[in-house]
């Protein structure tokens, strides 16, 4: 019996994937020698021209949340993801090298959904380039990668917005809690509590092994040490590894901390005390239970404040009556607030009434949408621009900062960046670099 075979021509995920395996730079198509020059304000009804650096997971959400406008080129590394991504937006350009995608002539704007380790270097790049910046929480990976697009943000007057979505959920909770603690309805509040249910993700090292061929691993570690590949520090695993995220802390710490740093007008605290337990028979080093202490000194506008985060099952004293996995908890001088992503309950204190709470804050036109109308309007004043971002990515870097010290009480000194006499720390608030990457 006799079998015709038929040529198969290429398609564009083969193309794609053996690219990526290849470690080489795809191709962008047109004009991309150009570099974007600054961004102008446009009108409601033109579509913006976007690009998406990291594709699925978080990038995924991201891409659907800004798919209205023009996507005019897609970034991955893995190029079974990105040929997915590319299969509903066919007329974007596509590569593996954020490099080339931040030299597209015309550009508005760039959506970084990353991990943590490789937030920093395409947001710098972008900014410096004129481009609003759209980044997944939390914004950096380290405290020196905050301070330094913090500053650039302010220079630059980079329309910008953090990935920090429950600020603007559409049911506007955290608005309305925030209008609660900024009216006084519960007194002076000297004392939060914010816990959080999740742990870690247990994976090991490997001494040797080989990536898949679809996945361009050198440049997926970037700026990170260099290590063996293994699933269990891969997509979403690596939050639980200092060498590429935080844990679980640097994981929500944007989420959850957001609440109290926005009613109680919050900046840097000024001493933290991390304690916990690796509690796993796994490699990574994050901790599974942590309970960090911060101290914010007093303000003109406020008293001083002391906010315990906790993760892992750890909780504060009768938390259980609350019923709540993960909350925030306000204890004020007339009561107290509970609150979650999506729900509110006060509690008032004996012989106190809760009085009417004026509306201070309007409701949220939606994350994206948010940043999407800023770049449109030129707006810098986002609700999570980066300048915010981060001040909450820090104080989750600070957290760890003091666990990985040895669980050590540290005095920070905000304007040097520092810890008071605690030299070691400047390896983990400003690490190097793997040769050939740099801010």
């Amino acid at each position: 019996m006799t079998t015709n075979h038929t040529h198969r021509s290429p398609s564009r995920r083969d193309f794609l994937q053996a690219a990526v395996a290849a470690g080489t730079t795809l191709p962008l198509a047109g004009n991309w020698t150009s570099t974007a020059t600054a961004v102008e304000k446009r009108s409601a009804n033109e579509k913006l021209n976007l690009a998406v650096i990291g594709v699925a997971g978080r990038g995924g959400s991201n891409l659907a949340g800004v798919s209205g406008e023009n996507i005019v080129a897609l970034c991955d590394i893995d190029a079974n993801r990105l040929a997915a991504a590319a299969a509903k937006h066919r007329s974007a350009k596509t590569t593996d090298d954020f490099r080339r995608v931040l030299d597209i002539k015309d550009l508005d704007g760039v959506v970084v959904s990353t991990p943590d380790h490789m937030h920093a270097i395409p947001v710098v790049a972008a900014l410096k380039r004129g481009l609003a910046v759209y980044c997944e929480k939390p914004l950096t990976h380290s405290i020196h990668e905050a301070r330094v697009i913090s500053r650039l943000t302010a220079e630059r007057k980079a329309v910008t917005q953090m990935g920090n979505q429950i600020h603007n959920h559409p049911l506007n909770n955290y608005r309305r809690v925030v209008e609660i603690v900024q009216g006084g309805v519960i007194g002076e509040v000297r004392r939060v509590h914010v816990w959080q249910g999740g742990g870690v993700q247990v994976g090991q090292r490997v001494q040797k092994s080989i990536p898949p061929k679809h996945v361009n691993y050198d440049r997926w570690l970037g700026p990170a040490p260099f290590r063996p590949y293994h699933a269990s520090h891969f997509h979403f695993n690596w939050r639980y590894w200092w060498d590429f995220g935080g844990g679980q802390l640097a994981d929500f710490v944007c989420h959850y901390m957001d609440l109290p740093y926005w009613s109680l007008g919050l900046k840097y605290p000024n001493r933290i005390h991390a304690t916990g337990e690796k509690g796993h028979d796994g490699d990574n080093q994050c901790p599974m239970k942590m309970k960090v202490d911060y101290h914010f000194d007093a303000t003109d506008d406020r008293p001083a404040v002391h906010i315990t985060w906790y993760h892992g099952g750890l909780k504060p004293k009768g938390a259980e009556s609350y019923g709540k996995g993960s909350a925030v908890l306000f204890e004020g001088s007339d009561g107290r607030v509970l609150a979650d992503y999506t729900t509110r309950k006060l509690f008032m204190a004996a012989g106190k009434e809760a009085r009417p709470v004026k509306p201070t804050i309007t409701d949220s036109v939606g994350h994206h949408n948010e940043f999407l109308q800023a770049i449109r309007s030129g707006n810098t004043d986002t609700t999570c621009n980066f300048r915010y971002g981060a001040l909450l990515s820090e104080c989750g870097h600070l957290g760890n900062l003091s666990y990985r010290l040895g669980q050590k009480k540290i005095t920070w000194d905000t304007a040097a960046a520092q810890a008071v006499d605690c030299p070691e720390a400047a390896a983990i608030v400003k690490r190097k670099y793997r040769k050939g990457w740099s801010l």
